[in-house]
């Protein structure tokens, strides 16, 4: 196939023609930004609606986190509806408050450090992935808090994107004759 007739890259962030994520071209030489759920990689630079993307993230969030303290409120209803007794009742809010604390501290910590992947299948993470569940209204209100700042987990990722560009750049100035940097001479042959 002659230059003409291959397919061009992907558009799309983080994948090539070959779904890899590197990209080659003359304007794309290095990392690429992580893009992050709801922003994309506006967070770079703050561009593309990045204000408005993180007022619509605290709206929402602090909407769901109502949304969701109504939906337990009628559920408490029903145990008192049921005359379960006050013990019953007490266990239920505690738990849901316990809950809410711990799935708030676990989303909070993971915008500013990454989990371990080896962590992820351990039945440790199984049983965080239900309280996680319980406790919705402690993650949503994380994500508010932390959008009043920046993108959820923006600074996490700027110290990434920033030191994977620094080793490029290490690399790519401490290389002797990079054949990316030189021009093709034709050769003269007699």
């Amino acid at each position: 196939m002659s230059d003409e007739q291959r397919p061009s890259a992907s558009p799309e962030p983080g994948g090539g023609a070959s779904g890899g994520p590197e990209r080659h071209g003359p304007e794309r030489h290095g990392p690429e930004p992580e893009p992050i759920r709801f922003f994309g990689t506006t967070w770079l630079h703050h561009d593309g609606g990045y204000g408005l993307r993180r007022a619509g993230v605290a709206v929402g969030s602090l909407a769901f986190a109502a949304a969701g303290a109504v939906v337990l409120r009628f559920a408490f209803q029903g145990l008192e509806i049921a005359d379960v007794g006050p013990f019953v009742g007490i266990l239920v809010v505690a738990g849901f408050a316990i809950c809410s604390a711990l799935a708030f501290r676990r989303t909070w910590d993971g915008f500013v450090r990454r989990h371990d992947p080896a962590a992820a299948e351990s039945a440790a993470d199984r049983s965080a992935q239900s309280l996680m569940f319980i406790g919705f209204i402690g993650s949503l209100l994380a994500y508010f808090c932390r959008s009043l700042i920046e993108a959820p987990g923006e600074k996490l990722r700027r110290a990434e994107y920033t030191a994977a560009r620094e080793r490029y750049e290490r690399r790519r100035g401490a290389r002797t004759g990079n054949p990316g940097a030189r021009k093709s001479r034709p050769k003269n042959r007699r």
